[in-house]
C-alpha cells in the first residue's frame, strides 16, 4: 500500500482534506425550526409565509406567563405587563386589566380567561414575526429575566421549544461521554490494547466532524440549496445532529471492529504489525466497501424527500459512511498503526488479562509474550 510506504505524506494529505471539510463546524448555530423546513408550495408553509408577510404577529406564537403563588396586586400586574411590552420583539401583552404596547395600555385584552379560579394571573406576551424568525431562546430569556411582582412561570410554544433545546444540549455531553467510554471499553477488551481504542475514537470523531461541517456548509449556510431544493434558515435544529451522531458513530464503529478484528488475527499469528495491517485491510476491504456503498445509497434516498430534516440525515450520514470507509479506514488507520508500531499492542500488565477470548489461545500468544512480558 502507498499509504504504508509513505505514511507521513499520505497521512498529512488526508488529514488536511478532512480538517478543511470539517472547518465549517466552527460556525454551527442551533435554532428552532419553522415552516421553511417544509417543501415550498405545501399549504401549511404557504399559510405561514402569508401570515409572516402580511400580519405583524401570530397568536399561536404567544409566550404564556403565569404569575405563580398568591396573586399579585393589580398595580404590580399592570406595571409588569407594561414592562414586558417594552421588551424588544414584543408586539403586545394581554393582561387582565387590558392590552399593552410599548409600555402603554392601548385597550381591552385581546384574549379571554386571563385570571384563574385560584386567583393566578396569566399574561399573554405576543411576539412580533421578526422575533420568531430570530433568536427565539434569547427572546424567551428576556421575558424570564424581567422583574415580576410574584414568582413567574413562562411557557407557550416558544418557551416549550426553548426548554427542549436547552435540556437536549445540556444532556448531550453526558450522552456522548457514555457512548465514547462504552466503545473504548469494548474495543479494549477485543484488542487488549490501550492505544487502538483511543485511536479508533479519534478517527470516528474526525469523520463525524466532516459530517457536521457538511451540515453547516450545506444546510445552515445554504450552499447547494438550489440543487437540493430547500430554503436555508441560517440555523440547525439540534435534535437532528444528535440523531445523526448516534447513527453515524455506530456505523463507523462497525467498520472499525471488522477491520481491527482482521488485523489482530493476523498480528496474533505473525507478530508483524505492518504485515497484519496490510493483510487485515486486504481481507476486510471488500466487505467494508460493499456495506458502505449499500448504506450510503440507502441514506441518500432520504435526500429526495422535501423535508429538510430528512435531507440533512440522508446526505450527512451518507457522506460520513463514505469518508469513513475510504479516507479513514484505508489511509489514516493504516498510517497511524504503521507509525505507532509495537505501541499499538501495549497495555498495562494488570489489564492484559481483561480481554474477550474466542476459543483457545492462538499460537502467536508465545510471540506476544516474548514481545511484551
Amino acid at each position: 500500500m502507498t499509504a504504508m510506504r509513505r505514511p507521513f505524506l499520505a497521512g498529512a494529505g488526508v488529514l488536511t482534506v478532512l480538517l478543511v471539510a470539517a472547518s465549517p463546524l466552527l460556525g454551527l448555530r442551533f435554532g428552532l425550526p419553522d415552516e421553511r423546513t417544509l417543501p415550498e408550495g405545501t399549504s401549511s408553509r404557504t399559510t405561514a409565509e402569508i401570515v409572516h408577510r402580511e400580519f405583524a404577529a401570530e397568536p399561536t406564537d404567544t409566550v404564556q406567563v403565569v404569575l405563580g403563588g398568591p396573586a399579585a396586586e393589580p398595580a404590580g400586574t399592570r406595571a409588569y405587563a407594561a414592562e414586558l411590552s417594552r421588551l424588544p420583539g414584543v408586539f403586545q401583552v394581554d393582561a387582565p386589566e387590558g392590552a399593552y404596547q410599548d409600555g402603554r395600555r392601548t385597550g381591552p385584552p385581546g384574549q379571554d380567561r386571563l385570571t384563574a379560579s385560584d386567583g393566578r394571573v396569566r399574561l399573554a406576551v405576543v411576539p412580533t414575526q421578526e422575533a420568531m424568525y430570530g433568536d427565539v431562546p434569547a427572546f424567551v430569556e428576556r421575558v424570564r429575566q424581567t422583574p415580576a411582582p410574584a414568582p413567574v412561570l413562562v411557557g407557550g410554544y416558544p418557551g416549550e421549544t426553548t426548554d427542549f433545546r436547552s435540556t437536549l444540549l445540556d444532556r448531550l455531553p453526558f450522552a456522548v461521554g457514555i457512548v465514547l467510554v462504552a466503545t473504548y471499553v469494548i474495543l479494549f477488551l477485543m484488542t487488549n490494547s490501550v492505544l487502538l481504542p483511543a485511536k479508533a475514537t479519534v478517527l470516528n470523531l474526525l469523520s463525524l466532524s466532516v459530517m457536521f461541517g457538511c451540515l453547516v456548509w450545506v444546510f445552515q449556510d445554504g450552499h447547494l440549496s438550489g440543487p437540493l431544493g430547500f430554503t436555508p434558515t441560517g440555523l440547525i435544529e439540534p435534535s437532528i445532529p444528535v440523531l445523526m451522531f448516534c447513527v453515524a458513530y455506530g456505523l463507523s464503529m462497525d467498520y472499525e471492529v471488522f477491520l481491527l478484528a482482521r488485523i489482530k488475527e493476523e498480528h496474533d499469528r505473525t507478530g508483524d504489525t505492518r504485515r497484519a495491517v496490510g493483510e487485515g485491510i486486504r481481507r476486510s476491504a471488500p466487505l467494508i466497501t460493499a456495506a458502505a456503498g449499500i448504506l450510503a445509497l440507502s441514506f441518500l434516498s432520504y435526500a429526495t424527500g422535501g423535508v429538510v430534516f430528512l435531507k440533512e440525515l440522508g446526505i450527512g450520514t451518507a457522506l460520513t459512511i463514505l469518508v469513513d470507509a475510504t479516507l479513514i479506514r484505508v489511509v489514516l488507520l493504516p498510517v497511524t498503526m504503521r507509525l505507532a508500531g509495537r505501541a499499538n499492542w501495549w497495555a498495562p500488565r494488570r489489564l492484559r488479562r481483561l480481554r474477550i477470548r474466542e476459543g483457545e489461545a492462538a499460537p502467536a500468544d508465545d510471540v506476544l509474550r516474548r514481545e511484551y512480558v
